[in-house]
C-alpha cells in the first residue's frame, strides 16, 4: 500500500465495518491495535486480517503468533523488524496482549514500523491506558479500534441486522427473545446464530420464528419482554407477575434490558393517546410500524386500558425502577424481584 493510503487510514475513528471492508479489499495498515470489552469484534477482525493478508503458501514463513503471557516485547519487535520471505508482506499477531509485560515499549517499533510488516495487537476485555505512548503512536501509524459492549436495549436491533448478514430473517419479537436469553454477549449470539443457520439449511424458509427459537435454543416464547409488555398493556396482573417472577429467577432476563422496552412502550403510548385517530392503522402510521406488529397491537390495547395520566405516571415509575436497579439515590439492596413487584403495583393499580 502507498504511504498516502496508509496516512488516510490512520488518524481516524474507523468503524468495524470500515476496517473489514478495507481488509477485504487488501488495504492494510502496518499496525492494528484492537482493544476493548467485547472480544467478539476483536477476534473477528483478527481472523479477517489473517485470512486476507497472506496466501496459504506464504503463511508458514511469514506469520508469527505471540501470546502475551508467554512473550516479551523484545522478541515481538525483532520479529516485526524482519523482512518477508518470498512474499509481499509478513504478519505478526500478539494475542492476549493484555497479559504482555511492559507493552508500552512496543511504541518504539510502532514509531518506526516496517511497511512490509502487519502487526496486530489484540488487547481483550479492557482498553489500553490512553495516556500511554503506544496508543498515541498507533493512532498515528495505523488503526486503533475500541470494541465496546453493546447496551442491552440495543441488542434486538443488532440481532436483526446480524441475522440478516447471515442470510436469516427475523422479527423484532424473535430478536428480543434472543436478547433476553443471551444478554449482550455477541460471541454467544454468533454461536446461536450458527446453530439456527444449520437448522434452517434443512428447510425452505430462512425465517427465524419464536417457535424455532423455543424449540432449538430453549428460550420461552411465553416468558419474554414482549409478553411482559403485552400483559401490562392488557392489565393482566396474574400474567405480568408470573413473568416477573420468571425474570427474577432466570438471570438471563436482565432488568436493565426489560425496563427500556417498557419505557419505550409507554412513551409511544403517550404519543398515541394524543393522536387524532386511534385505529390500528392510524396507530401504525403514528409509530411508523406495520399494523401487524405486537408494538402496534399493544398500543391499541393500552389506549383502551390506560388514561393519559396513568401513562404519564407509568413513565415516571419506570424511570424510578431503572434508577433503583442501578443503585442510584435509592436503596440499592432491592432485588430485581422486589423492583418488579413494586413497579407492577403502580402500573396495574385498579382505577378508583
Amino acid at each position: 500500500m502507498r504511504d498516502k493510503d496508509i496516512k488516510n487510514m490512520a488518524n481516524k475513528e474507523a468503524t468495524f465495518e470500515e476496517i473489514c471492508r478495507d481488509v477485504k479489499n487488501k488495504k492494510f495498515a502496518p499496525v492494528y491495535v484492537l482493544m476493548g470489552d467485547e472480544a467478539y469484534f476483536i477476534d473477528r477482525m483478527e481472523e479477517l486480517i489473517v485470512e486476507n493478508a497472506l496466501d496459504d503458501s506464504a503463511r508458514d514463513f511469514n506469520q508469527t503468533i505471540f501470546y502475551g503471557a508467554d512473550s516479551n516485547v523484545e522478541n515481538i519487535i525483532n520479529a516485526a523488524l524482519r523482512f518477508p520471505i518470498m512474499s509481499e508482506r509478513q504478519l505478526v499477531v500478539v494475542k492476549e496482549a493484555q497479559e504482555l509485560n511492559k507493552i508500552d515499549l512496543l511504541s518504539h517499533y510502532v514509531d518506526k514500523c516496517v511497511p512490509t510488516t502487519i502487526l496486530i495487537i489484540c488487547h481483550k476485555y479492557k482498553t489500553l491506558d490512553k495516556r500511554k505512548k503506544l496508543l498515541t503512536s498507533a493512532k498515528k501509524a495505523g488503526i486503533v479500534f475500541e470494541s465496546k459492549k453493546l447496551y442491552p436495549e440495543k441488542m434486538p436491533d443488532f440481532i436483526v441486522s446480524f441475522m440478516k448478514r447471515h442470510s436469516l430473517e427475523t422479527d423484532r419479537k424473535s430478536a428480543q427473545m434472543l436478547a433476553d436469553y443471551i444478554g449482550n454477549d455477541i460471541g454467544r449470539l454468533a454461536r446461536e446464530t450458527e446453530k439456527l443457520r444449520i437448522i434452517t439449511d434443512k428447510s425452505a424458509s430462512k425465517r427465524i420464528t419464536p417457535e424455532l427459537i423455543e424449540k432449538n435454543i430453549g428460550v420461552s416464547k411465553e416468558y419474554n419482554s414482549f409478553e411482559f409488555r403485552n400483559a401490562i398493556a392488557s392489565k393482566d396482573a396474574l400474567k405480568a407477575n408470573k413473568i416477573a417472577i420468571y425474570f427474577d429467577k432466570n438471570k438471563n432476563n436482565a432488568i436493565q434490558g426489560v425496563l427500556p422496552i417498557l419505557f419505550d412502550y409507554f412513551v409511544n403510548l403517550m404519543i398515541c393517546k394524543y393522536a387524532q385517530d386511534r385505529t390500528e392503522n392510524d396507530v401504525a402510521r403514528t409509530l411508523g410500524s406495520p399494523s401487524w406488529t405486537s408494538q402496534v397491537k399493544d398500543c391499541v390495547t393500552g389506549i383502551r386500558n390506560f388514561t393519559a395520566m396513568e401513562v404519564y405516571n407509568a413513565i415516571h415509575e419506570i424511570r424510578l425502577a431503572d434508577a433503583k436497579s442501578k443503585g442510584f439515590e435509592f436503596n440499592s439492596s432491592s432485588s430485581d424481584g422486589e423492583i418488579y413487584k413494586e413497579l407492577l403495583c403502580h402500573l396495574l393499580r385498579p382505577r378508583t
